[in-house]
């Protein structure tokens, strides 16, 4: 049988449509009130991580501040990574705690540790002119560097200018050199078919540029600059180590030896700790640490992220600078 009975579509019709209004309407609600949640919980997890940054900064400082009836004793600065331009290893950061060490009246003397494979020259000279004018000013007060790990190419060039150098044994001491390394890729893009288009004004604004020809000159010129920074190295560690230092055909040629050898050698002076030489040769036990530690805001920026385009940048040209490593 036939079913006969009209449909009443446009009553149908209304009716879905008002369904599908409120539907629509009540899915944007609960959307709506989704972003507003999304949007409160943010701002209360910023509010949190603010008070918390604050609360430690707060915190650090209390422990971080100016030394007071310390007592007599021991200062000591410490030199733990590369030396570059920022760091603990940055003339911006030893220089200044190497002051505050020599100048407290109640310090008898100056522990400089070293672990170190090298860095830049220029803040490794800059650290070991500042030593020299230190013990100048300060002739009463010793400044002894105590090797830990390694104090290699560029670290040496600043332990050399201490008044003694204590070593580890099996601590690594040396590597009196200079490099310059970087990477040519012409013949690869030779065969990739690529072309480098590169357009300077001057003959050698070019120089050390990766993806270019390094022509007999620049070679040449790269050698000749390497030799001087060398000789300036040879230098300041003749300078220091004065009739101690027992120099051999490979002194000077990069190599590095343990601890034991660098005292044969003349490269250092005993083996000692920093705990043994504030014991037993400056005679104060009690240690102050001067050195200048990264503040709380510099490592929350860096554990996030901020200094990713500079450390990257960083990364690219390191291989083109002269190198004491």
């Amino acid at each position: 049988m036939i079913n006969d009975t009209p449909l009443n579509t446009a009553g149908n019709s209304s009716k879905l449509g008002w369904e599908r209004e409120l539907i629509e309407k009540l899915a944007m609600e609960a959307l709506r009130e989704q972003r507003l949640r999304r949007r409160w919980g943010i701002f209360f997890k910023l509010i949190f991580l603010a008070l918390t940054v604050s609360s430690l900064y707060l915190f650090s400082d209390f422990g971080s501040g100016e030394m007071e009836n310390l007592g007599r004793h021991t200062a000591l600065v410490e030199i733990d990574g590369a030396i570059e331009s920022e760091g603990s290893g940055s003339a911006q950061a030893v220089i200044p705690a190497l002051n505050r060490a020599f100048l407290d009246a109640n310090s008898v003397g100056v522990i400089m540790r070293i672990n170190s494979p090298g860095g830049s020259p220029v803040q490794a000279g800059m650290i070991s002119d500042e030593i020299g004018r230190l013990r100048k000013e300060f002739p009463q007060k010793k400044l002894y560097v105590v090797v830990d790990e390694m104090c290699a190419s560029g670290g040496y060039y600043i332990a050399a200018a201490a008044d003694k150098i204590f070593v580890n044994k099996a601590s690594v001491v040396g590597s009196i050199g200079v490099l310059m390394d970087g990477f040519g890729f012409t013949a690869l893009m030779e065969k990739a078919g690529v072309e480098r288009r590169l357009m300077t004004a001057g003959e050698n604004k070019g120089f050390m540029d990766p993806f270019s020809p390094h022509s007999e000159k620049q070679k040449a010129f790269s050698q000749t600059m390497l030799n001087e920074i060398h000789q300036q190295f040879i230098d300041v560690v003749r300078k220091g180590r004065g009739q101690r230092l027992k120099e051999t055909p490979e002194t000077f040629s990069g190599l590095f030896w343990i601890g034991s050898k660098a005292v044969e050698m003349g490269l250092a002076d005993d083996f000692g700790s920093v705990d043994s030489v504030a014991r037993d040769v400056f005679k104060a036990e009690d240690i102050v640490d001067y050195t200048q530690k990264e503040g709380l805001p510099e490592r929350v920026l860096k554990k996030f992220g901020a200094s990713i385009g500079n450390g990257a940048i960083s990364s690219i040209w390191k291989g083109s600078s002269p190198s004491l490593r």
